[in-house]
């Protein structure tokens, strides 16, 4: 049995890969999953005129390829967590190289190469100022980091994950 659980994938969008193209079938399957993740097949099926057994193999498909994953998105806060930022960092050397240290660490969730002002940004949830503290020591120590910009979230506003498909 191979483990598909998110921590043995690579990050999603940590290469660049060639669009995997889909069918009206499978943008439909994937716009059924991001309205409810929990959407049973023999439903997604009704909606969009398959078996249960045809979704099913498709949904695995499309996990398979990479085109998406399933999973449980929580609240930071309600689970104990009073810190969520963005952290914007200007470097120097091989951004690859540095990305790639900066994604080992467990409490950042989120990184990307970006154009403009920041060479990185990074995302992440402390469980309060003493662990930002901490770790903002330990994204400043990472060599070829020059400087960061910490961008505390105050309120959460939107966040949706329902960009569909083309």
């Amino acid at each position: 049995m191979t483990d598909r659980s998110p921590e043995r994938r690579p990050p999603a969008g940590r290469e660049r890969r060639a669009a995997v193209p889909l069918d009206e079938t499978a943008k439909q399957i994937i716009e059924q999953l991001q309205q409810d993740g929990r959407r049973s097949y023999a439903a997604i099926g009704k909606a969009v005129g398959l078996s249960e057994a045809a979704v099913r193999q498709r949904v695995q498909k499309l996990l398979d390829t990479g085109v998406m994953q399933i999973v449980g998105v929580t609240d930071p806060l309600m689970l104990g967590f009073s810190r969520q930022m963005m952290i914007g960092v200007k470097c120097e050397g091989d951004l690859e190289k540095i990305a790639d240290d900066l994604a080992a660490v467990e409490a950042i969730d989120y990184v990307v190469i970006t154009a403009g002002s920041f060479d990185i940004l990074l995302e992440l949830v402390c469980e309060d100022d003493e662990q930002l503290l901490e770790l903002l020591g330990r994204i400043r120590a990472v060599p070829g980091v020059v400087s960061t910009e910490s961008f505390v979230y105050l309120k959460l506003r939107k966040q949706t994950y329902t960009w569909g498909t083309h």
